[in-house]
């Protein structure tokens, strides 16, 4: 018998931070990891700007979807506040 080998495929995530892209695992990220991801300081906020120009500052406790692949154009972006 035959064995079919299985291939997972994985997407690839990426988060960018200050214009800095991090590859990442999984589809989501918590304001914990995004801070750790980049080495940000715990007392500043992180701001979330959307494609069409808009901010959101993040709680410590939101949770981020993330989008597979790399995106072009305006993409959704993380700073400090």
């Amino acid at each position: 018998m035959v064995k079919e080998k299985q291939t997972k495929t994985t997407k690839k995530f990426y988060i960018n931070i200050e214009g800095k892209e991090y590859p990442w695992e999984k589809d989501t990220a918590t304001v914990k990891e995004i801070r750790e991801l980049a080495n940000l300081p715990k007392d500043l906020p992180i701001v979330e700007e959307f494609p069409n120009g808009t901010e959101r500052t993040l709680k410590d406790s939101d949770i981020v979807l993330l989008k597979p692949g790399h995106r072009y154009g305006r993409a959704p972006k993380f700073k400090r506040g």
